[in-house]
């Protein structure tokens, strides 16, 4: 126990001084602008880029991996819709952002720095595969079900040429895909290259989680939900249980790769959630207190999935098939 409160207390402890310092300093949220995009579009890419790179190309080939984490993330997303349904009486637009709230990890900010913290270089590859097709599964779903909702008023071929654009110009995918293309080729930077990638990437996870608390403390927390509690628990339990029961359904995965996905899974609710309902100008206020909350919930979930992992408490569940 004391391992886990060592690994855990550190990752929270940065994003609550974030939120303490947002909370104390009163500082305009302009500011924050620049440490996100180094944590976006330098720190994290090349953490991305380094680590993958460095990964024989055999290992980022397990497309029954990628499928199985990909469909319990839409699963979770369902869920989570249907809930939003009930609560709104239908409404799509609403229920969306709900669905996102019970599905989409903070799997940018957060993700990283946990895996690699609680389970060491072996969980880079699964975290940058759960990473790149999570993120391409919902950036089609928000538009499609806006579509849907009436709400995204842009023609098909405009929905879909943003679509693509926003999964193709992600940083953190593009250093994906380049990190896949330098391992197929086994390329490696010169000495100066690398070394200053290795400085961004030590920057990577302090600064994304303090970015992170600044961001969840300049968010106004505003009336709580009804819903809240259900989307939480679909989010922080059922969403990781899904993953961990699909993988072990689908069997012969690297069990390290199994923690891996639980523990993304197991995240609250991303901040993008918030910029998706400011986006389109839905459920705005009530997406914000989900990722309030939600971030000061997983203090206790997270920390006992670790325990799990850490201490190999997962248990293998043979299906017989």
């Amino acid at each position: 126990m004391q391992d886990v409160i060592s690994l855990a207390l550190p990752f929270f402890g940065l994003i609550f001084l974030g939120y303490g310092s947002g909370k104390l300093m009163h500082l305009p949220d302009e500011g924050l602008a620049w440490l996100n995009f180094f944590v976006i579009y330098l720190a994290l890419p090349a953490l991305f880029f380094r680590l993958l790179s460095q990964t024989p190309i055999e290992e980022l080939a397990n497309f029954s991996y990628v499928a199985t984490t990909t469909f319990a993330t839409y699963c979770a997303f369902a869920l989570a819709f249907c809930i939003g349904v009930v609560f709104t009486r239908g409404n799509i637009a609403e229920a969306t952002i709900q669905g996102l709230a019970g599905s989409y990890s903070n799997i940018g900010y957060m993700g990283p720095g946990l895996t690699l913290a609680a389970l060491g270089p072996a969980a880079t590859v699964p975290t940058a595969l759960i990473f790149c097709f999570d993120n391409t599964l919902l950036f089609v779903l928000a538009p499609m079900m806006m579509a849907i909702a009436g709400t995204e008023k842009h023609s098909l071929g405009a929905t879909v040429t943003l679509v693509l654009k926003r999964i193709f110009t992600h940083p953190f995918i593009i250093a994906t895909i380049v990190g896949v293309l330098a391992a197929a080729v086994e390329f490696r930077p010169p000495q100066a290259i690398d070394t200053l990638l290795t400085y961004l990437s030590n920057a990577a996870a302090p600064c994304a989680l303090f970015a992170l608390g600044v961001t969840v403390a300049l968010r106004p927390l505003g009336r709580v939900p009804l819903e809240l509690p259900f989307l939480l628990f679909t989010k922080l339990v059922i969403h990781p249980a899904i993953v961990f029961l699909l993988l072990n359904w689908v069997g012969g995965i690297d069990p390290v790769w199994v923690a891996t996905a639980v523990l993304m899974a197991c995240l609250p609710p991303a901040a993008n959630v918030f910029v998706i309902a400011r986006q389109y100008r839905v459920y705005m206020e009530r997406a914000s207190s989900a990722i309030l909350v939600g971030t000061v919930v997983s203090v206790a979930t997270v920390t006992l999935v670790i325990f799990l992992v850490r201490g190999d408490m997962l248990p293998v569940i043979d299906f017989g098939l």
